[in-house]
């Protein structure tokens, strides 16, 4: 193992306000944002479209339809300081990893079912 892959592993330590997720999860993720020397919270809710890595460079993508249907992607380090917390709001059933196909879908077509435990 070489010097970067084991100071990668050292570095990566998982937060612990980052639940398990998967794809199709409808999330509110609350991030840092530093504006000047101000430091505020914003909520981004929207669906995991994509999980992607392993370690320290894992990151997952949430997609969510703004206002008049526009629709906003926003790729989140899993392992980042600056996410102050995410909530799962509920697991959607799902039948593939990447839901690139939400991006040509709008209104009806675009829901994805609950999954119910």
């Amino acid at each position: 193992m070489n010097l970067v892959q084991s100071l990668e592993r050292q570095m990566a330590q998982p937060n612990p306000n980052i639940p398990e997720l998967r794809s199709g999860d409808i999330v509110k993720v609350s991030v840092r944002i530093v504006e000047g020397d101000r430091e505020r919270i914003q909520v981004f809710q929207g669906t995991i479209i994509r999980m992607r890595g392993r370690g320290s460079n894992a990151n997952f993508t949430v997609r969510r339809i703004a206002s008049n249907g526009i629709g906003v992607e926003r790729t989140f380090l899993l392992y980042s300081p600056r996410i102050e917390k995410v909530e799962i709001v509920r697991h959607s059933k799902v039948r593939r990893a990447k839901l690139y196909f939400l991006r040509d879908r709008s209104g009806k077509s675009a829901r994805l079912k609950e999954l119910r435990s």
